[in-house]
């Protein structure tokens, strides 16, 4: 009876109890500022306790909670600025209605309408948008490209595994047309297109967000979109005083440690922001050792409310050893070293020395000018420059550095360089046989955009605007180091000093220029204009620019001084797109784009045989492009659907030729393909702590064409042969035509936030010289390399120490250690015994903490 008794006065008193609790709901909707757009998956917290929520789709949030008393609320999100908000818990409904976060960076607006950043239900493009958030939780250690690997169409790899040398491709096209710019101004080199991510090493470490805007794109200026556009927004200067220091460790001695520190906005209206950091490792793969380093800084003035002008200058100076060469994947088998085998390095004297070695630095530096005219005209004008160094080195003369195994200068699998050294010395007079070269590429590039902004009507805004840019690339080849020897005698150097052509081969010591020695000069001028209609459900816009680009080639070793110039030669060029979105509700969207491209060549299209020789045949390229998409936003799901279409017409190669013996180079212009797929991107939030992303991207890229009977000609212009292509119905290579994705993000605590991720490729086809499919024997697809799954895993815990906010972040790539090929060149046979591949990196991971003061 006393035990009974007892216990029903224990729930007497804890009915009594509970029922003296409280619970108070707050709710509330976090929007965007300044561009209305909710704030998806905002941390909203009870400061100094795990109670919290996070924003929905429509940035709507719901907190309950039994605490009772004056407690505050902090409402926060990466990259925008923190709200915190004292509320009464008394038992009450609180709805704190709109809450407007302000971006965290000054300038940021503007530089948005420079980049044509498209804006959701209303842009017509397909598009996916790397956050702030995304940026620090999921990039670990991984190659800056990487990072877009779970975004439809795009397939991105480590390459050969050196610090810098990814790749990335989007909807089957290579960097060479896929636009990529940085606060709106292009990157890509303005000789070949191509992008080198080694220059932007440090990139990851300025960059706000990413977007990729896929197909034709939303930028207003003429660039080779023909794939799509990834804009890169780095940081401005930060609108509050503070900053963070970071350091991070990881697999392979990775070591990074960095720092930023801001102003704010004083009171006289200045800010600054700067940041550094250096990085180092010894790399995943043999010989890859690195070391970078990156800075930035932004100085902002606001001289009134019509006037701002903002300086940035950021640089990221790099070396790292590098694995340039693919290798049979017996070679990887035989050497003992797996997947991590590099054919191109050694030791010397005990220490690594590396055949392939990368060094740059590129700063790029812009003076920002934002002019308010009026309520209804702004003006954007960028002035910018860039300042590249450095270059890459190799091997001359006799080749002791070819990667196979059965090479004789090899031991233990490892090039012998203290062998070589021992031959060089021993030839005496006769001086090195082998040597090393660095394969310098110096450039300056200057440019201006200005854009005008203007609202017509109520309903339609105009843009034009004007690029221009020059660029002077300087290459040649030094001698790096002769091994040993005395001298190296270049039979490629005619007596460079006088410009005397077909003299005798000189002998050339350390820092002497070796094999060639030119310039290429480049202006771009264009000009660009856009309408825009936006009402209600509807948005439209039709947009144009046309664009002159000339090429000079500057030759120091082939030609007499007054013989050294060419003339400059002229490309016109020029793009139309238009497109419109429609909202068919508050949920459901539908868009559609259409454009035409004509593209100028490059230059090495323009100057194909490394000579001043201009090639007479080569056209612009063509680009016809459609797609269209259905966009949904719900409570719990959003996603998007997209079909596109892009036929690629006049694609130019020049081939070399063999003919009795002897080989020829011959245009081969006019090789098509065409593009086409499905692109699948979702959302769910079934609950306010769980998110779930995915998508799916299946293509379906081909070779159109078969281009027969094209002439070979000797050198004087005589028929010497006929070269036929066999290309329609091949798959295009170099680039997974299926890919799939699936993300968890789960919110554990307030707080501690846990993410895996899974990526699928299938259907890689090994990469190939489409010119050499020359018979319809040979007319078959290449080899395709085996499908692979991996998976990531990610963490990070915010935390205080003392009155500092911190936060802990762990990423482990490829979490199963699966081997697979990310990178192939087709062999003799189609298949893999004769395939020449890179493996993919295994298992990587990185630990790091930043703290915020």
């Amino acid at each position: 009876m006393k035990k009974a008794i007892l216990l029903l006065l224990c729930i007497i008193t804890s009915v009594s109890l509970y029922a003296q609790e409280v619970t108070t709901v707050i709710k509330g909707t976090v929007i965007e500022k300044d561009i209305d757009q909710p704030v998806i998956g905002a941390s909203i917290v009870i400061k100094g306790t795990t109670i919290g929520t996070t924003s929905d789709f429509d940035g709507n949030f719901s907190l309950k909670s039994i605490k009772s008393g004056n407690v505050t609320l902090v409402i926060s999100f990466v990259g925008m600025q923190p709200i915190e908000q004292e509320i009464n818990l008394d038992g009450t409904q609180k709805d704190l209605g709109e809450l407007m976060m302000a971006s965290d960076a000054i300038g940021l607006a503007e530089v948005e309408v420079v980049a044509s950043v498209a804006i959701d239900r209303k842009t017509p493009v397909a598009v996916s948008t790397i956050k702030p958030e995304a940026l620090e939780e999921k990039l670990g250690s991984q190659e800056f490209p990487e990072i877009l690997k779970s975004t439809p169409g795009v397939y991105a790899t480590k390459a050969g595994g050196g610090y810098g040398d990814s790749r990335i491709n989007l909807r089957g096209f290579s960097s060479e047309n896929i636009a990529v710019m940085i606060n709106g101004v292009p990157v890509n080199d303005m000789e070949n297109g191509a992008v080198y991510w080694s220059n932007w090493a440090g990139l990851a470490d300025v960059t706000r967000s990413m977007q990729v805007q896929r197909g034709l794109g939303a930028s207003k200026v003429a660039v080779p979109s023909v794939g799509g556009t990834i804009n890169i927004l780095t940081k401005t200067t930060d609108a509050q005083k503070g900053g963070n220091i970071f350091y991070g460790i990881g697999n392979n001695g990775y070591n990074k440690v960095a720092f930023t520190a801001s102003t704010g906005l004083t009171d006289n209206n200045w800010a600054i922001t700067i940041s550094g950091a250096r990085t180092a490792g010894q790399g995943f793969v043999d010989g890859t050792q690195f070391i970078g380093y990156s800075y930035f800084a932004n100085i902002s003035k606001k001289i009134n409310n019509s006037h701002q002008l903002a300086f940035t200058v950021f640089g990221a100076p790099q070396v790292h050893g590098q694995r340039r060469n693919k290798m049979l994947l017996s070679d990887y088998k035989e050497s003992g070293r797996g997947i991590v085998y590099n054919g191109d390095w050694g030791y010397r004297n005990g220490q690594v020395a590396n055949v392939r070695e990368n060094y740059y630095h590129k700063p790029q530096m812009s003076l920002n000018w934002y002019w308010n005219i009026n309520d209804k005209m702004d003006l954007a004008t960028v002035i910018y420059a860039s300042i590249g160094n450095g270059g890459g080195s190799g091997g001359a003369g006799v080749d002791k550095f070819s990667p196979t195994l059965s090479n004789p200068w090899r031991r233990d699998g490892v090039i012998d360089f203290d062998r070589i050294v021992d031959e060089n010395i021993a030839r005496g007079r006769q001086g090195s046989e082998t040597v090393l070269y660095n394969s310098v590429n110096n450039h300056k590039w200057y440019g201006g955009l200005s854009t005008l902004t203007t609202q017509l009507s109520e309903y339609i805004n105009f843009t034009g605007g004007l690029d221009i840019r020059y660029y002077e690339g300087n290459h040649y080849r030094e001698l790096r180091d002769l091994l040993g020897g005395q001298f190296y005698t270049d039979p490629a150097v005619g007596g460079a000093e006088s410009g005397a052509v077909g003299a005798v081969p000189r002998a050339v010591k350390v820092g002497d220029k070796i094999q060639y020695n030119n310039d290429g000069n480049v202006w771009w001028q264009s000009i660009n204009a856009q309408a825009e209609y936006s009402k209600d459900k509807l948005s439209a816009f039709l947009s144009g620019s046309i664009s002159n680009q000339s090429f000079r080639r500057v030759d120091f070793f082939q030609k007499r001084p007054e013989n050294q110039k060419t003339d400059w030669q002229n490309f016109f060029g020029f793009n139309i797109k238009g497109g419109a979105n429609y909202n068919l509700t508050d949920v459901h969207n539908v868009f559609f784009n259409a454009g035409y491209f004509s593209r100028q060549p490059f230059f090495n299209s323009v100057f194909p045989t490394f000579t001043n020789d201009v090639n007479e045949g080569v056209v612009n390229e063509k680009a016809l492009s459609f797609e269209v998409g259905y966009g949904y936003r719900g409570k719990i799901v959003s996603g998007n659907i997209n079909f596109y279409h892009t036929t690629w017409k006049d694609k130019y190669y020049r081939a070399s030729i063999p003919v009795g013996g002897v080989s020829y180079s011959a245009n081969i212009p006019g090789i098509d393909a065409v593009h086409m797929g499905v692109e699948l991107d979702f959302i769910v939030r079934p609950t306010d702590k769980l998110s779930i992303t995915g998508m799916l991207s299946v293509g379906d890229w081909k070779w159109d064409k078969d281009v027969l009977g094209v002439p070979v000609l000797d050198d004087t212009q005589q028929v010497v042969g006929i070269v036929n292509v066999y290309a329609k119905g091949i798959h295009v290579g170099d680039a997974a035509q299926t890919t799939a994705a699936l993300g968890l993000n789960y919110n554990v605590i307030a707080g501690l936030k846990v993410g895996a991720d899974w990526n699928l490729y299938d259907r890689l086809f090994a990469d190939f010289n489409v010119t050499q499919i020359n018979s319809p024997e040979n007319s078959q697809d290449s080899w395709m390399v085996p499908t692979y799954n991996l998976f990531d895993l990610n963490a990070s815990y915010k935390f205080g120490i003392g009155s500092l906010d911190a936060t802990f972040y762990a990423k482990v790539n490829n979490v199963f250690n699966v081997n697979y090929v990310s990178d192939a060149f087709d062999g003799a046979s189609h298949n893999w015994d004769t395939a020449l591949v890179f493996y993919g990196a295994g298992t990587t991971w990185t630990t790091s903490i930043k703290l915020n003061f």
